[in-house]
């Protein structure tokens, strides 16, 4: 079998100019999305060329579900002290807790530099430096590819804010512990989830690129249960779509659903439960398996559900 060679092409090839060119390109959606999958933070776009002061940083977006600012400085060439300046500028100005700076290349003191600023801020700021890569094989078309370079602990990171303000419970680290491997396990089995940063908390947030909905995995010790859930925040029309459509969902899922209207509150939610001790951590792989399972058939029927309801 003949075989091809990769080689690595410049970027400028393709990217004449940064602003009109590569930011243009990045802000689509779906290449969002990839940048979104190499960095484990589901992004979406607020604007191009947003303005702080008399500076205009490339890319303002936010995290999907949690809404946290998210500022994107590009420069095609190597990292230099103007942009870690501007980035600084521009997380400040718009308040943001995700900075990330797409470059050519990173120079080992900038990446000493943002490895310096995660260690030494709290979760709300986690800043990522990653290297813009385009492959072809052959005369293929460019490949684009995202190398991250620097990035936030963030189990260190949840640990040192959690104990500064307050002592960790034991709870607490169980619940971050558990979503930290679970995110790994998903990850080590090529899960088509998107994997998120973990917390000390109950639930587990996973976007469906919907922003009306997503799903939320629950970890419960006290009743010794694990739910995957279809949570809708704030959408009642579509929550009653989607029961119309009830024996179809149901006919497609291999789970007793449960349809809850939440009384006195906007959310609705669609779950289904899985019963076993979570408090030990001997069926910890279990439930990962569960959760990951589960979580993967309801993002594939309700996300064909969306699709055909165009919503």
């Amino acid at each position: 079998m003949a075989l091809s060679k990769l080689k690595k092409a410049d970027l400028r090839e393709e990217w004449k100019h940064e602003a009109a060119d590569f930011t243009n390109w990045l802000a689509q959606d779906e290449n969002l999305q990839l940048l979104s999958e190499e960095i484990g933070i589901d992004i979406s776009l607020v604007q191009t060329e947003a303005s702080v002061g008399r500076f205009n940083v490339d890319i303002l977006a936010e995290e999907e579900n949690t809404g946290r600012k998210v500022v994107i400085e590009n420069q095609l060439e190597t990292t230099n002290h103007d942009h870690l300046g501007k980035l600084i500028t521009y997380a400040s100005g718009f308040d943001a807790e995700i900075v990330i700076w797409i470059v050519k290349d990173v120079r080992d003191e900038h990446k000493q530099a943002v490895d310096w600023l995660n260690e030494h801020t709290d979760d709300k700021i986690n800043i990522f430096a990653i290297r813009m890569e385009l492959w072809q094989i052959g005369d293929s078309p460019y490949a684009p590819k995202f190398y991250v370079v620097s990035k936030p602990n963030e189990w260190a990171k949840a640990i040192k804010t959690n104990t500064s303000r307050s002592n960790l419970s034991d709870r607490r680290l169980m619940q971050l512990e558990f979503w930290t491997q679970f995110k790994e396990y998903a990850s080590s089995h090529d899960s088509a989830l998107r994997l998120r940063k973990a917390y000390p908390q109950h639930w587990y947030d996973i976007s469906i690129g919907n922003s009306k909905s997503h799903l939320s995995l629950v970890v419960d010790a006290d009743n010794e249960q694990i739910r995957c859930e279809f949570y809708i925040p704030d959408s009642q029309p579509l929550f009653n779509a989607l029961r119309e459509n009830k024996d179809s969902i149901e006919s497609k899922l291999p789970h007793e659903l449960e349809w809850m209207e939440l009384e006195g509150k906007k959310a609705s939610r669609i779950r289904t439960i899985h019963t076993i001790d979570v408090a030990n951590n001997g069926n910890w792989e279990a439930s990962f398996q569960w959760l990951m399972d589960t979580a993967q058939q309801f993002q594939a029927v309700f996300t064909e559900q969306l699709k055909k309801m165009k919503i």
